[in-house]
């Protein structure tokens, strides 16, 4: 098991290097030149003298592999450079939204685990019937809506209409709860599907047909199908956190929540190239960790898997 762990890590080290090289190289072949966007970024008067300075300070007058070298040494220190807009450091930015994403994130993961497994079980345990086709053609339904008309339905009926939630901002949790509906919409089919395949096919097995014929409790059935589901739950689960925090830019952007997708977003307007490329940086990595974390979920919880490893 440890070994495992051990060479999914190595493994995962050429990969952020990928990642690495990826974003420097695209923000290095735009045309926009960082210098002159800094500049006019601060409202300072663009001439060919402030550029040479400028990009002396930011270090663009060197070799690309010499700033590419510069900026790993700097990312592997914790500095992940100085945002050209604020002049404040990235990482302040970043540790300065995050808790909003995170909080918006946790929510829609908490709706999707409950309302996932919930409506799996109950559509897996009436398979086929009249309530299993209502309650997935109702779920598939409002999976397919596209999530800002989602949010501006959400925003006309409970901020505007009824006055329960505040439409922007976050002045509070309750602000979280329109925005939390709108991103775990998109989710729960997807987990309902999961839950619902995964306990018919544990039924349908051969050990729970010699279960039934031993006169096993059909309460004890389902525990057992309940079970055999949850793996795949937990590693569909995994993949979709950092999806989930990707996902934020658009919701954040609809309520006006100052999150990091709202951050990433006003960096592209103004081509504010560190704080976007840490933003790419920091999402490849959580795909990479939380894909580490199911695999190792996984091996844990298959002894075949675990002994073949």
């Amino acid at each position: 098991m440890s070994s495992f762990i051990l060479r999914r890590v190595l493994l995962s080290i050429p990969l952020i290097l990928g990642v690495t090289i990826i974003c420097f190289t695209l923000i290095n072949i735009n045309k926009s030149d960082p210098a002159e966007v800094t500049l006019r970024v601060n409202n300072i008067t663009v001439t060919k003298e402030a550029i040479e300075e400028t990009r002396k300070d930011l270090g663009l007058d060197k070799p690309l592999i010499n700033q590419y070298f510069s900026w790993i040494n700097n990312l592997i220190k914790g500095d992940f450079g100085i945002s050209y807009e604020s002049k404040k450091p990235v990482f302040d930015e970043i540790i300065h939204a995050f808790p909003i994403t995170l909080y918006l994130s946790l929510f829609s993961l908490f709706l999707i685990i409950f309302f996932g497994f919930i409506i799996g079980i109950l559509c897996a345990l009436f398979e086929n019937s009249l309530f299993d086709r209502i309650l997935r053609g109702a779920i598939f339904t409002t999976t397919a809506i596209p999530s800002f008309w989602l949010a501006l339905l959400l925003i006309y009926a409970f901020a505007y209409y009824y006055n329960i939630f505040p439409s922007n901002g976050f002045e509070g949790f309750d602000s979280l709860v329109l925005p939390s509906v709108t991103l775990a919409v998109t989710y729960i089919s997807t987990f309902v599907r999961i839950i619902r395949n995964s306990i018919i096919e544990t039924k349908n097995s051969l050990f729970m047909t010699y279960a039934k014929a031993r006169g096993v409790k059909k309460s004890m059935l389902v525990k057992h199908q309940v079970r055999n589901a949850i793996t795949p739950f937990i590693v569909a689960l995994n993949m979709s956190i950092p999806k989930l925090l990707a996902g934020t830019v658009i919701i954040e952007n609809i309520f006006a929540l100052p999150g990091l997708g709202r951050v990433c977003v006003h960096a592209i307007f103004v081509r504010d190239y560190p704080i976007i490329q840490s933003y790419v940086l920091f999402m490849a990595i959580l795909f990479i960790v939380f894909n580490l974390i199911a695999d190792i979920w996984v091996i844990k919880r298959d002894p075949r898997l675990r002994e073949f490893n």
